[in-house]
Order: structure tokens, then C-alpha cells, then sequence
């Protein structure tokens, strides 16, 4: 009896083992060569009530988001360097302009104070010691226009040339000369801009109409500049005002100590 019944199990098993082999040598379906796992895990997500079509589309969508939240990351990081570079190169770019201007603006004084001081050592060749008085430009442009405004802004105050002071001072900076010379005048030639012949003439100069104070003082201060010298003198009042210099002298000198 057992030996009957193992002649009949043997073919069985060897039926079985035969059935498996020639299924998994010719069949091309997926589950044959992972022994059907894969369709058992998508049953039992089935049976647990959980779309493995879901689970697989969320699972790639997952993976696309890392890699966008990356290249998103990159793409950030090289627009900060690009801005901090562009912001880098201006700051630098701006900076180097201000030296620029700074080293322009010294240099531009430097030449003022060598203009005066030319001006003012010919002055001396030829007259000798200055009658109302030495200026000083060597404090530099800011602190001399400062000053002078200032001085010849009191001088002239309620007259017509009132609050001019700081085009006085600053022409005369530019031209190299006395500050206080043109304003002088102003007041010999005309009560300080009162009584003026032609418009804004405050100085008898030549013929001259001119539109403006501003105008008017930066041209005169030019033409005391070009024409005359660095201060008044006994000659230049000679020159400027041929019937009466003597007075003219006196009275101008007299002014320039004033102010």
C-alpha cells in the first residue's frame, strides 16, 4: 500500500515540477519571472482599499518635485551670485567715481590757490605791499567762499545787491583775486547797485547791460581779474576811473576795508 501510494505521488510531484519549469521557460508575462509578487502586492494594496496606480503616479510625482526643488535651488544660488556680482561691480564702479571726483575736486583747488598766488606775487613785483590787506585762498574753496559770503553778505545788506555775496566770493575764487574789490567798487560807482546807468551795471563798466546781479558780478570779477590785477591800486584807480582816481582810489580802499 505505501509503495503504491508513493508511485503515485512521484509522478504527481514530477508533473508539478515539470508543469512550473516549462511555464516559466516559455511564458513572457511579468509575474513569471517574479513569481507573481508583484501582482500579490497590487492585490493586497487593492484589498486594502489603496490604488497602486495612485501610489505609483504619487511616487513619480514625488521623485519630479525633489528634482524641480533642486534645479529650482541651483537656479536661485546662480541669480544671487549674478546679482551679487552685478551689485559688487556698481558699488566698486561708484566708488571709483568718487575718488575720481574727489581727486578732480583737489586738483581743481590746488590750481585755484597756485592761480591766486601767481596773480597776487605779480601784484607784489610791481606794487608791493597789498593796501587792504592779504586774503587768504590757501584754507581752500569751501572754507573761503564760506567766509567771504558771509563778510560780503553783511556788506551789502538792504542794497540792491543783497544776498549776492556767495557769487562775489566764488568769482572770486575762480579768478584769483580780492574778493572784496568788485563789491567796493560797487558802492563807488553806484551806492552799492542804487544808481546803476545801464541794467545791472553797478560798476560804470564800459557800456554793458547785463540780464542779472549774478551775471553782472561774475563778469566784472573777470574783467577785474584779466584787466587789472589781484587788489586795487593807486595805478589801476588811474586806469579805471581817469577824471577822479584820487577819489576813486580812496573812497574803493576805504570800502574794502569794511567789509
Amino acid at each position: 500500500m505505501a509503495t503504491m501510494l508513493a508511485l503515485c505521488v512521484l509522478p504527481m510531484l514530477a508533473v508539478s515540477f515539470l508543469g512550473f519549469d516549462w511555464a516559466s521557460a516559455g511564458s513572457h508575462d511579468t509575474n513569471a519571472t517574479t513569481f507573481g509578487l508583484d501582482q500579490q502586492s497590487a492585490e493586497a494594496r487593492e484589498a486594502n482599499g489603496v490604488d497602486p496606480d495612485t501610489v505609483q503616479d504619487k511616487s513619480d510625482a514625488d521623485i519630479l518635485a525633489v528634482e524641480d526643488v533642486a534645479e529650482e535651488a541651483s537656479l536661485r544660488t546662480a541669480s544671487s551670485r549674478d546679482v551679487s556680482a552685478g551689485v559688487q561691480e556698481i558699488a566698486e564702479e561708484q566708488e571709483a567715481a568718487r575718488i575720481a571726483a574727489e581727486e578732480a575736486a583737489r586738483a581743481a583747488e590746488q590750481e585755484a590757490i597756485e592761480r591766486a598766488d601767481a596773480t597776487r606775487s605779480r601784484y607784489y613785483a610791481t606794487y608791493g605791499s597789498l593796501p587792504a590787506g592779504d586774503v587768504d585762498f590757501s584754507v581752500g574753496r569751501d572754507a573761503f567762499i564760506a567766509e567771504w559770503t558771509e563778510r560780503i553778505n553783511n556788506y551789502l545788506a538792504g542794497s540792491p545787491l543783497a544776498g549776492h555775496g556767495e557769487t562775489f566770493a566764488t568769482a572770486a575764487w575762480e579768478a584769483g583775486i580780492d574778493p572784496r574789490w568788485s563789491p567796493a567798487i560797487s558802492n563807488t560807482e553806484s551806492t552799492k547797485g542804487r544808481v546803476c546807468f545801464k541794467s545791472h551795471n553797478a560798476w560804470g563798466w564800459d557800456q554793458t547791460n547785463w540780464p542779472d546781479w549774478d551775471t553782472a558780478i561774475r563778469a566784472h570779477v573777470r574783467g577785474l581779474a584779466r584787466g587789472y590785477g589781484f587788489t586795487i591800486s593807486y595805478s589801476y584807480a588811474q586806469r579805471y576811473c581817469p577824471p577822479n582816481y584820487d577819489n576813486w582810489y580812496r573812497d574803493t580802499l576805504n570800502q574794502m576795508t569794511l567789509i
